[in-house]
């Protein structure tokens, strides 16, 4: 679509959204650190009227003061609403405003997105908080769900990107996704095993470099499966705690360990909660070291030096 068709279909969005709602922004913050975070997530965040966050993301945006301290809240100040089942903290930020900051949970989440719609019909603007990207593994279809599913086809919905895992992790480990790639989750919640391992199989038979989410869920099956399509020396690595430095909270902080295909499951040691993931090469991709660490590097289409 051309700039001027996405101005034009911007501006007709605008222009029947009701003038007294607010907007509900699902937002992505990365691996969970500041400073892995976009700009415009951290102004949303900053500024929105409602912040909606787990225990755990509300600890990394208080790092640089994306998020007020905890004695930033208000004495005997609550929320007027009850969300599922718990009174949002009022926090003052050091300008003056106020923002309510609602714990999220797990066994919470569809009452959540029901107060979230509430809320920005009354006005209010929504930071919906999202570890990495809320479109890789995240919440966004989530709440689309739950719009569709609860008629809040009125409500303005706005998804802000963050860094996933899979980004994040290769760029500590080099370049392993500079060709064509894929990622797959192994949590089997809403979806049986036979079709996982029919995309890592597909996956593998394709040459896609392949990055494995939730390896806390069957990883060395999905590593057998991988091992039947693809050649047992092929680099791979194991990545913890990506882009969250000594505030990891998996195994030893953030770490990367370099292996190969055929050796993963010797480092069984080295996965550990919903913060490892593995990333598994082609035939293409070669550890390469330099004076300081070893990197995995895949070339775009095989290409070198004269090809540049």
């Amino acid at each position: 679509m051309s700039s001027d068709g996405r101005q034009s279909t911007t501006a007709a969005t605008e222009a029947t959204r009701p003038a007294d709602y607010g907007t509900l922004y699902v937002v992505g913050i990365g691996p969970g650190l500041p400073h892995d975070m976009t700009q415009r997530a951290k102004d949303i965040i900053q500024t929105a009227d409602c912040i909606i966050a787990s225990n755990l993301y509300q600890e990394f945006l208080r790092k640089d003061g994306t998020l007020p301290p905890q004695s930033a809240e208000v004495d005997g100040k609550s929320d007027d609403g009850e969300i599922a089942d718990e009174e949002g903290a009022v926090l003052e930020r050091p300008d003056g405003s106020r923002q309510t900051l609602i714990r999220s949970s797990m066994g919470k989440q569809v009452e959540l997105a029901r107060e979230a719609f509430e809320r920005v019909r009354a006005g209010e603007d929504i930071a919906h908080v999202s570890g990495g990207d809320p479109n890789v593994y995240g919440k966004s279809d989530l709440l689309f769900t739950m719009a569709d599913a609860d008629d809040a086809d009125d409500v303005p919905i706005e998804i802000v990107p963050g860094v996933t895992a899979a980004l994040s992790g290769a760029a500590n480990l080099g370049a392993p996704l500079s060709n064509d790639f894929c990622t797959i989750s192994l949590s089997d919640k809403w979806r049986g095993w036979e079709e996982i391992e029919e995309k890592l199989r597909a996956a593998a038979i394709s040459g896609f470099v392949v990055v494995l989410y939730n390896c806390w869920r069957d990883y060395e099956r999905a590593v057998d499966v991988l091992r039947e399509e693809r050649a047992d020396d092929v680099p791979a690595a194991i990545v913890n705690d990506s882009g969250r430095g000594e505030a990891g909270r998996n195994l030893d902080d953030e770490t990367e360990t370099v292996t190969t295909l055929g050796e993963l499951s010797e480092h069984d040691d080295k996965v550990g909660g919903m913060g490892s993931s593995i990333v598994v090469g082609t035939h293409e991709t070669e550890v390469w070291r330099n004076d300081y660490q070893e990197f995995l590097v895949t070339p775009r289409g095989g290409r070198d030096v004269d090809d540049f």
